[in-house]
């Protein structure tokens, strides 16, 4: 999904997109770019990566660790992570809507290992589940999350109709328990999200989602002045070739 389309049905989640990719081919190609207004979350479903990060440091985060980024008033990145000891690395990352008390915040980011995130059965907090062939499992939304979608990493999810991997269903506004089961044979990963609908209008930016046209105004000012700030610093690379976050 992306911020004009579902994204206005599925607010404050806005983005959704499901990645397979090849760390070390992506080395010399992957851009640095700008985000303000959102926060983001990149839930890793196989492999593993590494992370350099001049406030949160080094390390590795596999399955069912994250990286969350509140980019707040503007942030650049891209090349923090880079290839870990697997040869590809399959991934969600999610896009959220923040309100107006947040998009303006200072930027931060965190990188979770899976050993961190609190399971409960066969589900992570972020949420990320792993269903076995046949496996049941029930989410029950907290009060007011009226809004929910799921996403299927790899596998399938057997249902009133049968939900392959890449495919994402959004489910009618309302706070009912919903159970999914692993499909026979496959079993399944997927992502799922609810929340409180996001009640503020989406002003867009190329990178950037924001409540008001002057919040959008001002994050992109602060991405120009950063992006000055960032080519003044010229080559930032660590040891492991990978550029850390620029939050100012």
């Amino acid at each position: 999904m992306s911020p004009s389309d579902l994204g206005e049905r599925l607010k404050p989640f806005v983005f959704l997109d499901l990645f397979e990719a090849d760390m070390r081919g992506l080395a010399g190609s992957m851009p640095v770019h700008p985000h303000s207004g959102i926060a983001t979350v990149t839930v890793f479903t196989r492999g593993d990566v590494t992370f350099d990060d001049p406030i949160a440091g080094h390390g590795t985060i596999g399955y069912g660790g994250l990286e969350w980024a509140r980019a707040g008033i503007g942030m650049w990145h891209g090349k923090e992570l880079s290839a870990g000891s697997s040869p590809t690395v399959q991934g969600f990352q999610l896009w959220i809507a923040l309100p107006p008390d947040l998009e303006r915040a200072e930027p931060e980011a965190q990188y979770i290992g899976s050993e961190q995130v609190p399971s409960i059965g066969p589900a992570r907090l972020i949420v990320l589940v792993t269903l076995k062939p046949g496996e049941r499992w029930t989410y029950e939304p907290p009060g007011g999350h009226t809004v929910a979608w799921v996403a299927v990493g790899e596998g399938a999810l057997s249902s009133s109709e049968r939900l392959s991997n890449g495919e994402l269903v959004i489910f009618e506004p309302g706070e009912a328990p919903i159970t999914f089961e692993g499909a026979e044979g496959s079993g399944a990963t997927f992502v799922l999200g609810s929340a409180v609908p996001h009640p503020y209008e989406l002003h867009l930016g190329a990178y950037s989602v924001h409540t008001t046209a002057d919040a959008l105004a001002a994050g992109e000012r602060n991405l120009r002045q950063l992006k000055k700030r960032l080519d003044a610093r010229g080559d930032r690379r660590m040891s492991s070739g990978s550029t850390p976050v620029f939050r100012g």
